[in-house]
Order: structure tokens, then C-alpha cells, then sequence
């Protein structure tokens, strides 16, 4: 039962995305209904299946729209009774796009957060070609690499030392280091290599892609108040979750029990007050009792199980009550959540378990079968019939896997049928919602899924009831939907209907139009009542017209099936089910936790998936796909305990051509030129955000993030579609490649071999002097040289880790002697001179270390490309909290990254991506790395 302080309020007012219509390619006298001057330009779009951003009014560029820099000021507004508006501040000024050879080299520093004014458009070319204008102090941003929220230096930086003391006889490694590139215009910072993979040769042109050159309004973000946010059952959650009972135990702990005679007691969900309520003490004495001392004949199944089965009790969890109630309509997904191999008389032991799903998986938990009572009455969820279970433990079940039963308190019926199914659930404001939902609703009936509505409550009054029977503040399961035949002395038809179940299971119906014993049934063929078995017990079940629905209703959640949850013999009998991917990802802070599109220097390092849409939908007149993504948000609940709650999140839609798709990632200048064609509602803290689209076929790209930059949290992204979808990571590969061609001046010559060369014969009498009679170094020699050697680009006076030198040592050391040669100490040199020329180019301040965000770039420059797990790894194992990553740790990543991919390449001997170690090999190189 919702209370009045924690009702979910419809903050999300539709479940239907927004979608840029000018993106897609609709000119604006198509939006608005004008004469196009007698060009075709496609059909106008159906209001109710786009609802749109504004069409972009803004001043353009050779009469084309420009994309503009958002400022993010007050963009973070929380809710405050109205609908979210979008934050008032202006615009900044326009970015020209690039000409035809490309993207700008250079992009101004957006400390004033404001981009340089456009030159007039004087020919008749879409984009002006004109260079940008230089940044207003003299000092060049460098291209492609960003570095937001942090202060700009007032003067030129002193260069990095060139001196090697220490070891005069030792430059790095054969002669004088080059000081950093060439500051430009009079003192600055190096032109950044482009940081991911190089953008395309020429830039789209608007026929080629509609997107180009339109404005990317800003992306606005709404805070659920903690006390009302819909997703958290309760307010604090304990952290009690299935963990030292896992999957695959119940049949082991039953039969343990049986044989040695003894009852199970389940040791992670006590029969104690901490599993009732976390907040406060019982107001009572509660008592747990099994149900053979409630009853002298318990059952887990009287005569099966139905939705009547499902009777509400003292704790408001009217919202699980109507999934569970849902649940039982299906025996396939009734029974894969309630396995039916239990039962209070072959094998009972007090055990019984149930299965839910859980961010992609499903979950089995284990449970002990004492259940609270007060006067040996069950007080909580329970059935009709005295002696049935299946209900109360089921309802025991969820609790346990929430941390108690006082975490079920206030809900949404969609997170229950969720975890029920595995499904995705779509919500919508029903009076705001789009014109087509019965139709919606309709296919989602065809495709099996489970839905729910509820009406707001009253403010002042709990559980208020309208005068035609509703019960404000309180969840219903909706258990048919149908086009009913009806006929009239006057007319004959069909008449669309909605059938609906109370929880409570008792006479609180409706009493209006279509009730229990309502005239207007007389006007039903008596074949159609015998078809949707209609009847008139005061059981909590009634009809209404759809017409009716919509009036008094509030919200309608539904959840779509995933294709797994029908049964072959439903899929032959033509009942429609969704094609469903789906995607595990990491927002990690300074690496791949960029915010949303309003940091557009960070928007980029954000996770990327592609979606390919082939076919329209089979009935859609318009040659158009309906999508369903979904970003849910994982293990947030559990860490409520702590103070963690749920992040903002949200997603956004971009188009791809055929070009694009040859690009992984797609970097800071495609966002920079293109417009999102779609995007969620708004960025929201709920556990998950869902929207419906319709678009045309083709290539999308999905960027989920979290609103703000650098909040760090985990996620899973689900598409549904009609009709089949591909859906692939939009992510670099992992391996070699080429060394970025900026860093060459700052590289040694090709190393002499001739035995006489004088730069070989300093070098070797060096490595003599530290090596000693066995001429080899160990990691403390190699310590000695490198601490002087490197101390330009070194923070503190400690040199290089123990760690970081035992790393450089095992890289070359092949005989696994835990000393170098000379050739390998040569080779050794060589690397570190690469490394450190790369580092050197990405510490833009001088600080000594470099911007997490910019990892991928300097790895990548250094010849190494990875994904976005190892990123997240590297960056979990050598960034600081602050998201920098020191010197003598971003030579730990190259090392580490060159060591393992070497290690998997030499066993990968067909190159089939395919590596063999038996376990003594693995573990040997793997320590000794």
C-alpha cells in the first residue's frame, strides 16, 4: 500500500522518449503542418508517436541549424510541484563545422564557456571553411583534450628540466631529451593527439546526415525526493542479501536436514525483529510460527494457485501483491519464480526457495518456512484458504532478498513484475499519455506482459476511496485487455475494455459503468461472457471501458517479457514476443563516467552501444521501428545502509552512417557536430529509466551516463524491439597499434649497434658501474638510475615504487632470473623514453600526473588500445581518488598492458584470438609479471 509520504508522483510524465525531429531529417513546415512549396518531403509525423523536442529556432549558418555549446547552469533542478522545465540560461556561441578536409585541429579552451563568435557566412557553401578564431589570451586549447573544471594557468609554464643529474653520462637514453613540443603563440601548452580512434577523412554533409549542424538542446535532470522516489521500497535498506545460501544449495540442505531429522533454520534471515523492521521495534509481540502450529493441514498448493490466491495484510505492499497476482496468469513464469518441487509433505524440512531476477540474472533464495503471527494469525501476505503457503513464503522470500519486511513498504507494481520476470517495464502518465495506448497496451496483452496501475492518493486522507469504489494511493493489477463485442438495439460493435483485480481481494470494486451486475452487460453477447469468463463474485475483480480507464486512473505500468519467458507452445501460437539485447557496463570516475551532453569534453568517454534496426514493424504504417531501452541501475539498494543512493541517470540517441559505424569510439568532435536523435525524458535518480521510440530504420548509437561527470556506479542496458535488433559495444579492440607520430621528436634515435659507437660504449660503461662482476641489474640497481634519471617527471622526492621497477625488470627479463643484461637493459631505456615522451604530452599542467580521462588517449599514442574494462581496471588499480594517475603508475599500466598482450600473443600461434596455459603456466608468468 502506498502511504502518502512515499507515493510514487508521476515525475516521468510518459514512458514515451523524446525525439529530435529536425535530427531525423522533418523540416520544420512538416512539424508545424506549413506548405512545403509544393516539395515532398515525406510524410508529416503522428503526434502522439513522437513526442518532440522544440524544432530548433536558434540562427544558423548558410541557412542551416549550428550546434551550440550548452552552459549547465541550474540544470540539476530537483522537482517542486510543477512539471521540470528546462534551465533558462542562453546558449553560448556557435562552433562553425569543419570544412570538407576535416576536423579542426584545434578546439578553443572553454573556460569562458563560450565558443569563438561565428565568421559571417558569405558563400553559399552549408559550413563556413574559415580556420577558428584563436583563443582570446593567446593560449590554444589543446585539440581534443579537454580538461573541464580545471583552472586555466594565468602564465606560461616553466618547461620540464633537461638535466639529468645524478648520471651526466647517462641522458635518456643516448642524448639530450627534447623539452616539450614547441609551445605555440607565444607560450602554451603541446597540440594533444586526437585521444581515441581518428575521426573520418570528410565530414558528413546534412544530405548525408540529418543530425549534422542541428542544435543540441540542453539535457535536464529531476531529483526524486528521497522520502518519494518510487524505486526505494523503504527509506534504509540493510544489506542482508542472498549470499552464504546460494543457487544450487536447496537441494543439499534439504536433504541434510531430512536425514538427520532436523527442522532448517535459515541463518542470513533470522526469525528476529531485525528481519520485520530496521527503523524501530515491533509495536507488539511477534511470534514465528511454522505453518504446521498455524494449521494442522498446511499446503504449499490448495486445488493450484490463482490470482485469488493472494490476500494483503498489514504491511502496505499492495504494489507486490499486484505482480504476484499478475505472476499467477502464467504458469511458465509462476513456476520458474515458485519452483513447484516443494511441498509440506514428501522431503519437508522447513525449506523452501524461490527465484527472482536480478540486474540479468536470476537469483535463487533459500528460505526457512517461520513466518510472522500475532494470536497464531499470519499478519502479512497471505491466501484465501487457511492452510495455503505458497503466498506468505513468497512474500518472505522477496523480503529476505531486500534486507527485511519493512523494505517492501511502498512501491511500484513494475519493479515487483521486473524481478518477477525479468522483463522491462514501461509507465506512463495516462493523462498524458499518447493516443495510442490502448494499442499499446493491446500488443503488450498479445506478447503476455504483465501490467499494473494506480490512482494518486490523497494528501489528506490514507487509502481515501472515490465515490465510484477506487481506492486512492493503491495499486491494481490489470488482467485483460480486450476488444469486447457489444450490441445495441442501435448499433453493433466492438468496445475496448480493461479487466482489473483489487489486491485486497474483497468488495472494494468499482461501481460504475461496467461493474459487478452493471445493466450495461446485458448489451454482451452471452459467448463473450462465457469467453473472458465473467462473473460477479465480490472477489475484487471488476471491469471498466478503456474510456473509463483513462478517467480515472492515473498510471499504467507495463512490463514486457523478455523473449525467454515463452513457452514454444506460446510462440506457435502466434503469440508475439520481443527481440531483446542486452549490455553490462561501468561509469568509472575519470575514465568512462562522463556525464551527460552538457559536458561535452567528458560526454565522449562515456559507454557506447550500437543498435542496428532492419525491419519496421509489421504493422506500421509509417516504415518505422519501435524500440524499448531501458538503464537500470545496479546494487544501489543495498547500499542505502550506507548513505548511497540512486544516481541520476538517462541515456541519449545519436544516428549512424555507414561511415560511422567504421569508428570505435566515436570521439569529441561527433558529438561536438551532431545532435542526439533521440533521448530518455529526463535524467532521473530512479533505478531505472525507460523510454518507447519510434525510428526509422537504420544504425543508432546509445550513450547511457549519469547526469553529472565522475559518479561512479554500474548498469545494465536492455533494448526491446519488434522486430530483430543487433546491438554490439561501440568499443576499441584490444591490441597493438601504431605509435602516435607526436611523440617522434621527442624519441632517441634507433640504437646503435656497432660495438665502437661512442653513445654505446658511455652506455654500457654506465650499466658496468651499477651491474658490478655479474653484469646484470637487479630491480634496486635499475631503481638508482631511473629515480635520478627520471626526476623531471616524477611528484615527491620517494622515485619509483618497489612494484612499479620489479614490473620493468619482469617485462624483458625472459629467462626469469630476475635480472637484465645489457641488451635488455638497452631495450628497457627505449621503452621507458616512449613512455615518458607520452606522459610528457598529456601532463598539460605540469603536475606530474595525467587526467584519468586522458588514459585512453595516452595509451593509445603509446601503441596500446584497449576497452573500456581494462580502462576501468587500470584506472580502479593505479588512479588516485582524484582521478590522476602519477608517472611511475601510468608506466605500470604500459607495462602491464605490453606485458599481458605480449604473454597472449606468443601462445596465440594461429592468431584465432585463442590462448592456451595449463594452470602451473598461467600462475607462474602471471606472478612473476
Amino acid at each position: 500500500m502506498y502511504g502518502i509520504d512515499n507515493y510514487p508522483k508521476n515525475y516521468h510524465a510518459s514512458g514515451i522518449g523524446l525525439v529530435n525531429l529536425a535530427a531525423l531529417g522533418y523540416s520544420k513546415n512538416e512539424i508545424d503542418g506549413g506548405n512545403s512549396g509544393g516539395r515532398d518531403e515525406g510524410p508529416k509525423p503522428k503526434a502522439g508517436l513522437y513526442p518532440s523536442l522544440p524544432y530548433p529556432s536558434s540562427e544558423s549558418v548558410g541557412g542551416m541549424p549550428y550546434v551550440v555549446k550548452q552552459t549547465t547552469h541550474a540544470q540539476n533542478a530537483s522537482y517542486s510541484g510543477g512539471p521540470p522545465t528546462a534551465p533558462s540560461a542562453p546558449y553560448a556561441s556557435a562552433v562553425p563545422y569543419p570544412s570538407a578536409g576535416g576536423y579542426p585541429s584545434a578546439a578553443p579552451y572553454p573556460g569562458s564557456g563560450l565558443y569563438p563568435t561565428l565568421p559571417s557566412a558569405s558563400s553559399s557553401l552549408p559550413y563556413p571553411a574559415a580556420p577558428l578564431a584563436p583563443y582570446p589570451t593567446g593560449v590554444p586549447y589543446p585539440t581534443g583534450m579537454p580538461q573541464p573544471n580545471l583552472p586555466y594557468p594565468a602564465a606560461p609554464l616553466a618547461p620540464y628540466p633537461t638535466a639529468m643529474p645524478g648520471f651526466p653520462s647517462m641522458p635518456m637514453p643516448y642524448s639530450p631529451m627534447p623539452t616539450s613540443p614547441a609551445p605555440q603563440q607565444g607560450g602554451g601548452f603541446p597540440q594533444l593527439p586526437y585521444p581515441s580512434a581518428p575521426p573520418p577523412a570528410s565530414a558528413p554533409t546534412q544530405e548525408e546526415e540529418p543530425s549534422v549542424g542541428v542544435a543540441e538542446l540542453s539535457f535536464t535532470s529531476v531529483k526524486v525526493p528521497e522520502n518519494q522516489n518510487m524505486f526505494w521500497m523503504g527509506r534504509k535498506a540493510t544489506s542482508n542479501r542472498q549470499t552464504s545460501v546460494r543457487g544450487g544449495d536447496f537441494q543439499t540442505l534439504r536433504e541434510s536436514c531430512v536425514s538427520n531429522g532436523t527442522m532448517f533454520e535459515d541463518p542470513d534471515f533470522p526469525a528476529t525483529d531485525s528481519s520485520l523492521m530496521f527503523s524501530r521495534r515491533p509495536d507488539r509481540y511477534i511470534e514465528w510460527l511454522r505453518p504446521g502450529d498455524i494449521v494442522d493441514d498446511p499446503q504449499f498448493f490448495v486445488e493450484g494457485y490463482s490470482r485469488f490466491d493472494v490476500q494483503q495484510g498489514e504491511l502496505g505492499d499492495c504494489w507486490l501483491l499486484a505482480a504476484a497476482a499478475n505472476l499467477t496468469q502464467d504458469s511458465k513464469l509462476f513456476f520458474r519464480v515458485i519452483p513447484p518441487d516443494q511441498d509440506f509433505q514428501e522431503n519437508y524440512a522447513g525449506i523452501f526457495h524461490f527465484k527472482f531476477w536480478q540486474y540479468g540474472k536470476w537469483v535463487e533464495v533459500v528460505i526457512d518456512d517461520r513466518l510472522p503471527t500475532v494470536h497464531g494469525e499470519l499478519i502479512y501476505m497471505h491466501s484465501t484458504e487457511k492452510n495455503e503457503f505458497w503466498s506468505a513464503l513468497l512474500e518472505k522470500a522477496y523480503a529476505k532478498l531486500h534486507g527485511s519486511y519493512e523494505a517492501l513498504k511502498g512501491g511500484t507494481t513494475c519493479e515487483a513484475m521486473e524481478d518477477f520476470t525479468g522483463g522491462v517495464t514501461e509507465w506512463y502518465d495516462i493523462k498524458e499519455a499518447p493516443p495510442n495506448l490502448f494499442s499499446i497496451m493491446m500488443k503488450a496483452a498479445e506478447r503476455g506482459s504483465m501490467m499494473g496501475c494506480s490512482l494518486e492518493p490523497d494528501p489528506h486522507v490514507l487509502e481515501a476511496e472515490t465515490r465510484e469504489g477506487l481506492i486512492r494511493g493503491h495499486a491494481y493489477s490489470i488482467t485483460k485487455v480486450c476488444l469486447m463485442d457489444i450490441s445495441t438495439p442501435n448499433r453493433q460493435g466492438k468496445l475496448p475494455m480493461i479487466r482489473m483485480r483489487n489486491p485486497w481481494g474483497n468488495d472494494a470494486e468499482w461501481s460504475g459503468p461496467w461493474s459487478d451486475s452493471s445493466p450495461e452487460w446485458r448489451f454482451i453477447p452471452e459467448h463473450t461472457k462465457e469467453e473472458i469468463g465473467l462473473n460477479f463474485d465480490r472477489d475484487g475483480e471488476f471491469w471498466m471501458s478503456f474510456q473509463d480507464f483513462l478517467n480515472h486512473f492515473d498510471r499504467v505500468e507495463i512490463c514486457n517479457l523478455s523473449p525467454d519467458s515463452l513457452t514454444e507452445d506460446q510462440q506457435h501460437n502466434s503469440r508475439r514476443k520481443w527481440e531483446m539485447s542486452m549490455f553490462e557496463g561501468e561509469w568509472s570516475s575519470g575514465v568512462t563516467a562522463g556525464g551527460c551532453r552538457n559536458f561535452l569534453e567528458t560526454f565522449w568517454h562515456n559507454p557506447q552501444y550500437v543498435i542496428s534496426l532492419e525491419d519496421p514493424d509489421d504493422e506500421d504504417d509509417d516504415g518505422k521501428c519501435t524500440v524499448i531501452v531501458a538503464l537500470m541501475q545496479k546494487n544501489r539498494r543495498s547500499k542505502r545502509n550506507v548513505g548511497i543512493d540512486c544516481l541520476t541517470i538517462g541515456f541519449a540517441i545519436y544516428h549512424l552512417t555507414d561511415r560511422d559505424m567504421q569508428v570505435k569510439p566515436q570521439g569529441l568532435n561527433f558529438f561536438k557536430y551532431r545532435a542526439s536523435v533521440a533521448r530518455s525524458p529526463h535524467f532521473i535518480n530512479t533505478r531505472e529509466v525507460c523510454a518507447r521510440f519510434k525510428l526509422p530504420p537504420g544504425n543508432y548509437l546509445i550513450v547511457p551516463s549519469t547526469f553529472d561527470p565522475n559518479e561512479e556506479g554500474e548498469f545494465i542496458i536492455r533494448v526491446f524491439s519488434e522486430t530483430m535488433n543487433n546491438m554490439e559495444e561501440n568499443d576499441d579492440e584490444v591490441g597493438f597499434g601504431e605509435t602516435d607520430d607526436r611523440i617522434a621528436p621527442s624519441l632517441p634515435p634507433p640504437t646503435p649497434k656497432e660495438e665502437d659507437d661512442p653513445q654505446r660504449i658511455a652506455l654500457k660503461r654506465l650499466f658496468d658501474s651499477v651491474a658490478g662482476s655479474d653484469e646484470e641489474v637487479d630491480w634496486q640497481e635499475l631503481k638508482r638510475i631511473l629515480d635520478h634519471s627520471m626526476r623531471d617527471v616524477m611528484v615527491g622526492n620517494e622515485g619509483f615504487s618497489k612494484d612499479a621497477v620489479r614490473s620493468m625488470v619482469a617485462m624483458l627479463d625472459k629467462d626469469r632470473s630476475g635480472r637484465l643484461g645489457f641488451e635488455e637493459f638497452e631495450a628497457l631505456l627505449t621503452d621507458i623514453a616512449k613512455w615518458r615522451a607520452v606522459f610528457k604530452l598529456y601532463d598539460t599542467r605540469r603536475t606530474g600526473s595525467i587526467d584519468g580521462f586522458h588514459l585512453r588517449g595516452a595509451l593509445n599514442s603509446a601503441g596500446y588500445h584497449l576497452n573500456n574494462r581494462l580502462l576501468n581496471a587500470l584506472a580502479h588499480r593505479y588512479g588516485s581518488r582524484e582521478g590522476q594517475i602519477p608517472f611511475d603508475d601510468f608506466l605500470m599500466c604500459a607495462i602491464k598492458v605490453r606485458t599481458f598482450i605480449e604473454m597472449f600473443r606468443e601462445r596465440d600461434t594461429d592468431n584465432s584470438d585463442t590462448a592456451f596455459f595449463n594452470l602451473d603456466d598461467w600462475l607462474e608468468r602471471t606472478i612473476y609479471s
